[in-house]
């Protein structure tokens, strides 16, 4: 029997877990509603969340790690812990957490990814910079596709690096989110 998840180093786990990038898959947009109707139901006592779907799959026609990523955010008056503690109750992984931010997976095995993986990025109301990303790039088809020609050339270079991957797109990321806050305003506050 091969080591359990919480047993591998960090590179063991890049190893088993490849990023890799496909086409857009329209059944993204199905898992991230199927997953979402999920987190309603396992957290109906908790007032006010709101749930988004976030990252490359929520961008059309561009290439994206087949990961569904999912924004839940809950009002400041909500127990983080408790939602947390839901949340592995129905097989989320608590990947990292601070103060104010917890990020969970799901839908990964010791024997590599499942058919369908998710990232869930549990944060207060109002901390959600994603959604507005998301949106500019969706909105600017031009900008969606630089952001692709990057990622596919990171992609073999970072292959077992998840952490190198992100931050070579952080300037990228960065500059399109600013633009989009300037240009939303409060659309998610």
């Amino acid at each position: 029997m091969g080591k359990s998840l919480s047993e591998m180093s960090l590179q063991e786990l890049w190893r088993l877990f490849p990023i890799f990038l496909t086409e857009h898959q329209e059944q993204w947009e199905d898992w991230f509603k199927e997953e979402a109707a999920f987190l309603h139901k396992i957290l109906a006592n908790e007032q006010g969340i709101r749930i988004g779907h976030v990252g490359s799959t929520a961008i059309s026609a561009i290439w994206a790690k087949p990961i569904v990523d999912i924004l839940v955010e809950v009002p400041v008056s909500c127990d983080m812990d408790e939602v947390k503690r839901i949340l592995i109750q129905k097989g989320y992984i608590c990947m990292s957490e601070s103060e104010s931010r917890i990020s969970f997976n799901k839908g990964y095995t010791e024997d590599g990814f499942a058919e369908k993986v998710y990232h869930l990025h549990l944060r207060y109301v109002g901390d959600n910079h994603e959604l507005y990303f998301r949106d500019f790039l969706n909105e600017n088809p031009v900008t969606a596709k630089e952001y692709e020609t990057l990622k596919l050339c990171l992609w073999k270079r970072y292959e077992h690096d998840r952490d190198g991957y992100t931050k070579a797109k952080t300037e990228f990321v960065l500059a399109y989110t600013q633009r989009a806050k300037e240009k939303y305003g409060d659309r998610y506050c």
